[in-house]
């Protein structure tokens, strides 16, 4: 079977390989780009205008969360 497009006759194998060709393409374009940086090299943890205690009370409570989640992984 065949389809008349633009005033030419494609084949439909032409047409589903066409398709198949270009979703293909256009998955491996969307994969481009720049990626993220990993989460294990993030910045360190910086509460302003906050007392020391509690600057350590925080980064503890989120290395505690980190290390939960990691554990759950």
């Amino acid at each position: 079977m065949s389809y008349v497009i633009a005033g030419r006759a494609i084949k439909s194998e032409y047409l589903a390989l066409g398709t198949l060709f270009s979703t293909g393409l256009l998955a491996y374009a969307s994969m481009g780009g720049k990626k993220a940086a990993p989460a294990g090299s993030s910045a360190p943890i910086v509460v302003p205008d906050a007392s020391k205690d509690e600057q350590d009370f925080v980064r503890q409570f989120i290395e505690a969360a980190e290390k939960e989640e990691a554990h759950h992984k």
